[in-house]
């Protein structure tokens, strides 16, 4: 038996990723983790700090943590119409520019995006990426940056979109977004890696196969999430990339962390 740590978001469609990997609902071949689950921005910090064999990490930090880890095939987020978007409160029509906007965290693609299409806006806050809504409604800042389920649940609160920042990428670059990635350790063996690699894919074929039933893993980590949402989350961000990142993703995360 080897057991490795593994650290990734309790968001839906990363734990529908992994539920059939950690919890041994496929054959892991004598492989197991330690499983951590933490908001994206932890987990950017502890990639950078080299804290874990296995993580789930933004795009965004990839730079600062290559020297040290190498990039999964399997497991990631990337695709097309998947990006952040940028929101306020209706009647705001302040240039973005003069605008205090919250953002989900320093190392995030989510910075990277928004910071692409706005290269003058400075005035930034950091925050967890569920906070963000709350800080615009209660006039904390001006505008977030939304990631995850808040992009199928801002309109509700009464909030409006500026711009989506993914579909800025998208028109700019001719490519998918490529959000984030899953990461291993170099010192680990690359006969192990590869391996793992696989068992995320083959955990990933499993969680579809068995699909359109929200496993009981994906909904205990969910916090307050209808189901209609949790479906919204794994539809939007789970997709071919996230079996195989292939050449096109490949060139999409180069593009990306060459900017």
């Amino acid at each position: 038996m080897m057991k490795f740590s593994l650290a990734f978001s309790p968001c839906p469609n990363d734990t529908f990723i992994f539920d059939a990997l950690v919890n041994q609902k496929i054959d892991t071949k004598g492989i197991t983790f330690e499983v951590f689950l933490e908001d994206v921005q932890t987990l950017n910090e502890w990639a950078i700090q080299g804290k874990m064999d296995f993580s789930k990490i933004s795009y965004g930090v990839w730079n600062k943590v290559n020297h040290q880890y190498s990039l999964l095939n399997s497991g990631g987020a990337l695709g097309k119409g998947v990006g952040p978007l940028l929101i306020t409160k209706p009647g705001n029509i302040n240039s973005v520019n003069d605008m205090t906007i919250a953002i989900p965290g320093e190392n995030t693609t989510a910075h990277l995006l928004f910071s692409l299409a706005y290269p003058n806006a400075t005035k930034k806050v950091f925050k967890v990426f569920h906070e963000i809504e709350n800080a615009v409604l209660n006039g904390e800042v001006d505008a977030g940056v939304i990631i995850h389920e808040n992009r199928f649940t801002y309109e509700a609160k009464g909030l409006k979109k500026i711009i989506d920042l993914g579909a800025y990428w998208e028109e700019t670059q001719q490519l998918p977004i490529p959000l984030g990635g899953i990461i291993a350790k170099k010192t680990i063996d690359p006969a192990i890696v590869q391996q793992v690699d696989e068992l995320i894919k083959q955990s990933i074929e499993y969680a579809f196969a068995h699909y359109p039933t929200v496993a009981p893993y994906v909904i205990a980590h969910a916090q307050e999430m209808s189901e209609e949402v949790m479906r919204q989350h794994i539809n939007l961000y789970v997709n071919n990339f996230s079996l195989d990142l292939g050449a096109e993703g490949l060139l999409a995360v180069e593009k990306l962390t060459r900017i």
